[in-house]
């Protein structure tokens, strides 16, 4: 990693990169309104596995398409069979597609210009997680950083939600996200190198939360 690496991380993770992520909630909302979080420490429980879930299912395609970007259109593709959740499925692909030209308008990259063209052409789902992996490797960002990276996005997108539902005020979010930085750094040591053959879902009760988004009577969030 070089000190420009370390700029463009910065650029990356801050809020400001419009990439849509603040309007997804990754189930929090229809778990906050069906009463299964309504405290911190419940929606801690939730972040926590929330976290787990990310490593043992979207983390292994961010690995692989970074180590592997040749195959990205199979791990797209790959992707969109995994998520049997609409709610999930839309929202991947929102903000999969939002990242990829967000990237490639903000970085003079060629490999970004080839990466969007070949999705338009093969007309791919662009599912977050495997553009995400391409991307960052465009951009020369190492797989560890990456994977943190990843990880800390659906962490803070999560925390932010919880704000706005009005589960605890911004700065107990601060210090709620300080506490789980070591939960968000087990998930990133424990699946950097997961085969895609041992993904799974560990958490199927998040699942069910996300799908039921649509039923909601009032939403703040997509997802």
């Amino acid at each position: 990693m070089t000190e420009t690496s370390d700029w463009l991380l910065w650029q990356l993770a801050d809020s400001a990169f419009p990439t849509g992520g603040f309007a997804h909630s990754g189930g929090l909302e229809a778990a906050w309104q069906q009463g299964e979080v309504g405290s911190r420490a419940e929606a801690s429980d939730f972040m926590k596995t929330s976290l787990s879930q990310l490593g043992h299912s979207a983390v292994p395609l961010v690995v692989a398409a970074h180590r592997t970007p040749a195959n990205f259109a199979k791990l797209d593709v790959f992707c969109d069979r995994l998520l049997n959740n609409h709610v999930a499925k839309r929202a991947s692909r929102l903000q999969g597609q939002a990242l990829l030209i967000v990237a490639q308008r903000s970085f003079p990259k060629p490999a970004l210009d080839e990466l969007r063209r070949n999705a338009l052409d093969q007309q791919v789902p662009g599912h977050l997680a495997p553009v995400f992996g391409v991307v960052t490797r465009c951009l020369e960002i190492d797989d560890a950083s990456a994977v943190r990276l990843f990880l800390f996005l659906a962490l803070r997108s999560v925390i932010a939600s919880a704000v706005r539902l009005g589960i605890f005020g911004p700065m107990e979010a601060q210090a709620l996200q300080f506490q789980l930085t070591p939960y968000a750094e087990r998930a990133a040591s424990l699946s950097i190198n997961r085969p895609l053959s041992e993904i799974a879902q560990t958490a199927p009760l998040l699942d069910l939360f996300q799908g039921a988004h649509d039923r909601l009577y009032s939403r703040l969030f997509q997802s």
